[in-house]
């Protein structure tokens, strides 16, 4: 215990000495936390509209209007050709053209049916789908405001009406930021741990201290405790950081224990700092442990349901998801924030979080080199 408390002793002094690990540790976390989910937002707005408009009747203004009234789209031009509006699209300057034909209202009244065109620039796909739908959902709308005017209702319904009423559970307000905030923590809190970790050993290497390790009696899971133990306490620090984020910047309230987070945190740390380390052990330069964590650490989030359910992977991707840790912790931050869920809900998570850190630790202390 001696001899790991004099490294521990080392590895602390060694970190606090830094002032760029310390910006790193605590200064890098708070920024992304704060910006990532402000800019990450599902949700499109500002979307830019070209009308052309052949009818110029009241239902066409009242209709453009609903729309620019929805807060989703911006009228940025306004003709009467087709051709005129579509220039927008092709030049970048709108992102729809909505085509209003002659005799728009003259078909609602007397034939009570009338087409519209729309065009969507369809460049970034996720803003056109998402603004063609809004697009869909205004003009329903609308069509429906316009027969509720044309109905007469009874003052005795002739039939029985169903209500019905829509409730959405763990996220009533359907704020993406309760979707996002979480998940964004656990992936900083994933990548503060590799990065880290990763450089460690490396350093020691291009120092040349390594080797004045290597030859004292200090056997290879003593070195390796002494490695992974400070930056483990660190990491939770990190973790508490950004829970204070979460509660008096976005004001998020977790519907669970917070402390089933830190019992999970505190077993999947291990997971992320062991891999930090097994990526030190085969470097040899802190620009190769570099790459090498970036590389690990895009699939890691990438697959990890961050921006993109794994429900709506392919088949074959989703099986690969049961081997990154990071999906885990994501899931059981979301579970607990957003679900109130306690530990008995999140065993199977913890079992499998520990055989990855048992598989990933046991892999850096065989790795570790050490010769006398």
């Amino acid at each position: 215990m001696s001899v790991l408390k004099y490294l521990l002793q080392k590895e602390f002094r060694q970190i606090f000495r830094d002032p760029a690990i310390l910006r790193i540790i605590f200064m890098m976390p708070t920024l992304q936390l704060i910006i990532i989910p402000l800019a990450a937002d599902y949700e499109v707005r500002n979307i830019n509209l070209a009308v052309a408009d052949h009818d110029h009747s009241v239902y066409a203004q009242q209709m453009i209007q609903k729309i620019k009234s929805s807060g989703y789209f911006k009228l940025v031009n306004y003709t009467d050709t087709y051709q005129e509006a579509i220039k927008s699209i092709e030049s970048d300057k709108a992102d729809i053209v909505l085509e209003i034909p002659t005799d728009f209202e003259k078909n609602i009244v007397r034939e009570d049916y009338s087409k519209l065109f729309i065009a969507v620039n369809a460049v970034n796909g996720m803003k056109a789908n998402l603004g063609a739908a809004y697009m869909q959902g205004i003009i329903q709308d609308f069509n429906k405001q316009i027969r509720m005017k044309w109905i007469q209702f009874p003052k005795v319904p002739p039939q029985t009406n169903i209500s019905v009423v829509e409730s959405n559970w763990f996220n009533p307000m359907m704020s993406y930021k309760y979707f996002m905030v979480p998940a964004t923590l656990a992936t900083l809190l994933t990548m503060v741990g590799v990065f880290l970790t990763a450089l460690n050993i490396v350093r020691e290497k291009e120092v040349g201290t390594i080797e004045q390790i290597n030859v004292t009696p200090i056997k290879k899971y003593q070195f390796i405790l002494g490695k992974l133990i400070p930056f483990w306490v660190i990491g939770l620090v990190v973790l508490s950081i950004g829970f204070t984020i979460m509660r008096f910047f976005y004001q998020i309230h977790p519907l669970g224990n917070i402390l089933v987070v830190y019992f999970f945190a505190a077993i999947y740390l291990l997971v992320v700092l062991g891999l930090g380390l097994l990526i030190s052990t085969f470097a040899d330069t802190q620009q190769q442990a570099m790459l090498i964590s970036f590389f690990l650490l895009i699939i890691f989030i990438l697959l990890g349901g961050l921006f993109t359910p794994i429900d709506s992977m392919p088949a074959w991707v989703q099986k690969l998801t049961w081997l990154n840790p990071v999906s885990y912790f994501i899931d059981v931050v979301r579970m607990v924030i957003l679900k109130g869920s306690k530990l008995s809900d999140i065993r199977n998570h913890i079992f499998i979080i520990l055989g990855f850190a048992a598989i990933l630790n046991s892999w850096a202390i065989f790795n570790y080199k050490k010769t006398s």
